[in-house]
């Protein structure tokens, strides 16, 4: 290994700082003269012998557990639905659960079981899990084969493609999710994939348009799709390769560029070509597999409930349309609210005069949302005009009708007026007030619109299929509740108030039932339904807006969601499964030591690139007069393109409100591993040879004549230079990974099982205050308990119900615990912060 220069010479004058890109490749003159490249025979041995331990890792003991582990109550549940073409709903788009469906239907399955409990045996009910469990664990293998081909394809030594291919082979997160029924192994493939097809891509630039440009343009775009047609958080891989493609067309515009400027018009076909293949190509995919999707769901489901009535007239075996009923004036009904699913309610009680705030009310009678069927949900409806006492029947209420609301059990009418709501400031109250006032001063105010969503005008209003606002015609605000209970002066029932926001979603109800029909009404008889269609397009559009309001409203707390700044580090983790008996337990964590390694690394990039960037304002071209010309290019834009894609798949979750895990960072980690091995070779090889110029009479690079260039591999670019101190370093971390991921291996293969001592052992990061508060406090005597949540290990979702905490060493033969030596008095506090912290499921 050559030593560094003794000086570091300054700055050269005019020289250009390089432009990120996904693979810095060095090429050399093609033609008859050109060298031939050297064998690689080394790299394919390696590539095998990676991509065998692969696939070792993942299908050891693959059918163990034959117990359904956490999220495979869901993902499994959703290909037993496409097996029995039962519509359901889920926040993910359908590719990687249709995945589930194709094997499924391959092996012979017929969705008879329902994956409903963690814990229910696979063995008992004939369930082909081992199949199943399969395709991710072959994804999660393949994932593997790609990172290796991803740095062998940017031209990385063989030490850098074993490294990053090693960290993903013995990393116990990427192990312990690709051998479960789960959709991240489907989604790290198809990340990786972009990535490799991209960067193959690029490589083809001196040959624009040719076949092999489209094969990995068109193949980038397809695996982009595929990225976000498994989850949504699959567009963060369009920003890593929408980055690279801005970057690239800016470098193409450059006039002084290498291969001679382009006009407009090369520009402008360079543009449209990446546009179709990487935007409108995936999109079509995106669609058609939502295509797939509702010709398979033909069967009323679960997820009936999630969409409108329109879309449920779709589905066959669907009881909506048979039971909805025809609305009249003066019939009575009760009223729902399409979220909260309460009911629109009063009684006699009255507001407060003044609320907790100091705001002053109407002090009028409450109109509440409430949960349970009551007299008091009973609501008449009256047109604007009465009609005359002998022709009150037969009149059907149509969308558009202005109606009065008249609440039974109190005999007034309903009204909102401008005065705030409990909550809300900014909403209006509702409440009622008796006939003579509706029909006189305040009759304006209890005027309201039935519009209904979607509807045409004149079209009748129906029960249960007809989704309504109910709009106050003076002041245009539309009725809405929420979930917030009100203080006990209302019971703890639901606020209803006028929503000014008149079009939101969020403010739609529905006529359940009309109570005030008699057995032998012509209404109560409809002859049978046909199914309906609906254009595909309508389809997808509501299925998609269904799909991204659940998706946000998951914000609430859950007791294994985790911070993006606690992933890095392995700071949470997640119980998977757990068997009391034989103190087993799959409990999700990646391998502290290759993520610590990554991480640390992604951090030492940043600082070299810092450091450089300081030195070359201060005239100082440090890192090419140690490492050689072309080095910094290789740093920026290769292992730029790196950085870069962990990035896109990090911190955009800093933004997100939604419930965040730590299987999210799996993408991202995949990427800190490329980081990883590339910046060893960095830092471990010293003086590569100075990159062959692709036109030597033309040192400017302007020559538009000169010959497309060949792609110098690792061996050629560094010739004969020693790897000793590359594959050192990597033989170092990865014998401390592979200890590393052997040490966790019972957490994340479920078996053997580990007494207290184990548990123990395995547990780390165990922060300071937490001795403290055991050195501040009395524990609780040996072997007592003391039950601090009431839950469910079978559920998979929270630890063991029982925690037991001594002053000494919790007992061998207890159940299966959380062993703390801690107070419950400190315990609560500091579980709710950081629980891997404190103390890993036992």
């Amino acid at each position: 290994m050559s030593s560094p220069s003794a000086s570091l010479r300054k700055r050269a004058v005019g020289k250009k700082d390089a432009s990120p890109a996904p693979s810095d490749a060095v090429y050399a003159p093609s033609g008859k003269a050109a060298a031939k490249p050297p064998s690689e025979w080394d790299y394919q041995l390696a590539f095998v012998i990676v991509t065998l331990l692969a696939f070792a890792t993942r299908f050891y003991k693959i059918s163990y557990p034959n117990e359904v582990v956490f999220d495979e109550v869901h993902f499994g549940k959703f290909a037993s639905y496409y097996l029995t073409r039962t519509y359901f709903f889920d926040v993910h788009p359908p590719f990687g659960k249709l995945l589930y469906a194709l094997v499924g239907w391959l092996v012979g399955y017929d969705g008879h079981f329902l994956f409903d409990n963690i814990g229910e045996s696979y063995i008992e009910h004939k369930v082909p899990y081992i199949a199943l469990r399969a395709l991710p664990a072959t994804l999660g293998s393949l994932t593997v084969s790609v990172v290796f081909l991803i740095m062998w394809e940017s031209g990385y030594s063989l030490p850098a493609c074993v490294l990053a291919s090693g960290l993903m082979v013995f990393d116990n997160a990427h192990v312990g999710e690709t051998r479960l029924i789960l959709l991240d192994a489907c989604l790290v493939l198809s990340m990786a994939l972009s990535i490799l097809f991209y960067i193959k891509f690029y490589k083809e630039r001196h040959q624009p348009f040719g076949r092999k440009w489209w094969k990995w343009l068109l193949l980038t775009g397809i695996s982009l799709s595929c990225v976000i047609s498994t989850k949504y958080v699959g567009l963060f891989s369009f920003i890593t390769i929408g980055s690279a493609v801005v970057i690239d067309l800016w470098n193409l515009l450059d006039i002084n560029r290498r291969g001679g400027p382009l006009s407009l018009v090369q520009f402008g076909r360079h543009f449209a070509a990446r546009a179709f293949a990487l935007i409108i190509v995936p999109f079509f995919f995106y669609l058609f597999w939502f295509q797939v999707h509702f010709s398979i769901l033909t069967r009323s489901g679960p997820g009936d409930e999630f969409m409108t009535p329109e879309f449920q007239e779709t589905l066959a075996d669907n009881q909506l349309a048979a039971l909805s009923r025809d609305i009249h004036y003066y019939d009575v009904i009760t009223i729902r609210h399409k979220d909260t699913k309460s009911y629109l309610h009063s009684h006699w009680e009255r507001y407060p005069l003044r609320y907790d705030d100091g705001r002053i009310s109407s002090q009028g009678q409450q109109v509440t949302g409430y949960p349970y069927n009551d007299t008091n949900n009973q609501w008449q409806i009256l047109p604007r005009v009465p009609l005359p006492e002998n022709d009150r029947v037969g009149h059907p209420v149509r969308n558009g009708d202005i109606v009065q609301l008249r609440h039974l059990g109190t005999d007034s009418i309903l009204l909102t007026h401008d005065v705030a709501s409990p909550y809300y400031p900014t909403n209006q109250e509702f409440t009622t007030v008796p006939q003579e006032l509706a029909d006189g001063e305040r009759h304006n105010d209890t005027l309201f619109e039935i519009r209904i969503d979607g509807g045409k005008p004149g079209q009748q209003f129906s029960t249960l299929m007809s989704l309504f606002r109910l709009i106050h015609v003076p002041t245009r605000v539309a009725m809405w509740t929420h979930t917030t209970p009100l203080p006990d002066w209302a019971f703890k029932q639901f606020e209803i108030n006028g929503n000014k926001n008149a079009q939101q979603v969020s403010n739609l109800w529905f006529v359940e039932e009309i109570t005030s029909l008699e057995p032998g009404n012509p209404r109560l008889h409809k002859p049978p339904r046909q199914v309906k269609q609906l254009p595909f397009i309508r389809k997808w559009a509501e299925l998609q807006r269904a799909m991204f309001f659940h998706n946000a409203a998951l914000t609430g707390e859950h007791p294994y969601a985790s911070e993006p700044f606690q992933w890095p580090f392995l700071l949470r983790g997640v119980s998977f499964w757990t068997k009391n008996d034989t103190r087993e337990q799959i409990y999700f964590l990646g391998n502290p030591i290759g993520w610590w390694i990554a991480s640390s690394l992604l951090a030492v990039y940043a600082g070299i690139v810092a450091a450089d960037q300081l030195s070359l304002r201060r005239g100082i071209d440090a890192i090419e007069e140690i490492w050689g010309p072309g080095a910094r290019s290789r740093l920026y834009n290769s292992t730029g393109f790196l950085f870069l894609c962990w990035a896109a798949h990090y911190f955009p979750f800093w933004l997100m409100g939604r419930q965040r895990f730590l299987h999210h960072y799996l993408p991202a980690h995949l990427a800190s591993t490329l980081v990883a091995g590339a910046l060893i070779e960095f830092i471990f090889n010293f003086q590569p040879i100075a990159p062959p110029r692709a036109a030597e009479d033309d040192p400017s690079g302007k020559n538009k004549n000169a010959a497309p260039g060949r792609f110098i591999t690792a061996k050629e670019r560094m010739g004969r230079q020693s790897f000793i101190a590359g594959w050192s370093a990597t033989a170092v971390i990865l014998a401390a990974t592979i200890y590393g991921f052997v040490f966790f291996a019972p957490l994340t293969y479920g078996t053997p099982g580990l007494d207290v001592q184990g548990v123990n052992a395995r547990k780390w990061l165990s922060h300071s205050h937490l001795s403290a508060s055991y050195n501040s406090r009395l524990a609780l005597p040996r072997r007592s308990t003391a039950r601090v949540w009431k839950t469910t290990a079978k559920h998979g979702i929270l630890i063991e119900d029982i925690f037991t905490y001594t002053a000494e060493l919790v007992h061998p033969v207890s159940y299966p615990i959380l062993s703390c030596r801690l107070s419950i008095f400190s315990i609560i506090p500091t579980f709710r912060k950081h629980p891997t912290a404190a103390c890993l499921p036992a």
